[in-house]
């Protein structure tokens, strides 16, 4: 096995995940680190410069997306190839915009570890990948912006069917379904808090444009 010239970076902030992928790709002989956010993640950067980032894209305080952003218009980190995880975000619209940050590859959850770990192997033996120019601004805003608009209406959706079955459920059935509907609530006001950062953000630009 080819071993990379720096650590494999995995950025997750579940934690169980975060471990699953870390002992898969340390059972291989890959040297990692891990992070439980996108600031992390970039602390960790500055530190050691990791031969590949592996990234979740739904996670607290830095996302995927916005960490893709900040490492593609960095001179110093924009030749680091980037593989997407979610769960969440798997539309085709989803992927699309991952790739045209420069990721080289995106995995649906929960991952195949067969898969997972083919892709990363494919990825360092490919030499150095030609990253595509980094989106401005303004672009990565509009397309971020995009992509939590319409993860906000799916929740939005998804809560309201739950909410209209648990009026019909027999009693012993229901508290599954609360349990659902309190982590999906918790999800949109996740995806809301994060929108609203967004709009002040583009508000900002806006003003200083």
């Amino acid at each position: 096995m080819n071993v990379p010239s720096g650590p494999l970076l995995v950025v997750e902030d579940i934690p169980n995940v975060l471990e699953l992928l870390e002992v898969t790709l340390r059972f291989k002989g890959y040297p990692v680190m891990t992070a439980h956010n996108g600031q992390e993640a970039l602390e960790m950067i500055e530190k050691e410069r990791p031969s590949l980032v592996i990234t979740d894209i739904l996670m607290p305080k830095l996302d995927g997306y916005a960490l893709a952003q900040k490492l593609r218009v960095n001179v110093k980190t924009r030749h680091i190839p980037i593989i997407f995880l979610s769960a969440t975000y798997v539309t085709p619209e989803d992927r699309a915009f991952a790739l045209s940050l420069g990721a080289v590859r995106f995995l649906e959850k929960p991952v195949d570890t067969e898969e997972f770990l083919l892709t990363v192997a494919e990825v360092l033996t490919a030499g150095p990948a030609t990253a595509p120019e980094p989106l401005s601004e303004g672009e990565f805003y509009q397309g971020y912006r995009e992509r939590l608009e319409n993860k906000l209406r799916h929740k939005n959706t998804q809560i309201t069917r739950t909410e209209r079955l648990l009026q019909t459920l027999p009693g012993e059935q229901k508290p599954a379904f609360d349990s659902l509907l309190s982590e999906a609530r918790g999800h949109r006001d996740e995806i809301q808090e994060e929108l609203n950062e967004l709009y002040q953000l583009i508000e900002n630009l806006k003003k200083d444009s």
